[in-house]
């Protein structure tokens, strides 16, 4: 991946993108995908830009920010561990199985877990089934 620093020529503002590559980048723009924020231009062109260097007051920064993630990491998988133990896993099934609990085709005394697509989890909630989206680490043996 690369991030470029884009400018539009028409009415010069200035934003950042990320590409898989700069043939790519090349590709978009010929195929006239690659267009302004604000104005929809698309004589949008790369502009320079200056590496990434982390100074000796970033990298403690970081350090502390690995702490950070070591302990939410800690515990998103404390809350998976109580997840497995306690819910169903159903898989990519989610949907059906989360409709045949709420519409009592099917009754199950212990909640379930799986997997779900946005548009998935967006139609179950309008129809009053309730939902939650939780962050998931998967195992290192995966």
């Amino acid at each position: 991946m690369i991030k470029y620093r884009l400018k539009c020529k028409k009415c010069e503002a200035q934003f950042e993108s990320w590409f898989a590559s700069s043939k790519e980048f090349e590709k978009i723009k010929r195929m006239k995908l690659l267009s302004c924020h604000k104005c929809k231009s698309l004589n949008v062109e790369k502009s320079l830009m200056s590496p990434n260097v982390l100074s000796s007051k970033q990298t403690k920064e970081g350090f502390r920010n690995d702490k950070k993630n070591s302990m939410l990491r800690k515990k998103i998988t404390e809350y998976q561990n109580f997840i497995k133990k306690n819910f169903n896993y159903v898989g990519d099934n989610f949907s059906y199985e989360a409709r045949s609990i709420h519409y009592n085709k099917k009754k199950n005394k212990k909640g379930i877990y799986g997997n779900a697509t946005q548009d998935e989890i967006k139609e179950l909630r309008e129809e009053g089934i309730e939902t939650a989206v939780i962050p998931w680490i998967k195992d290192k043996n995966n």
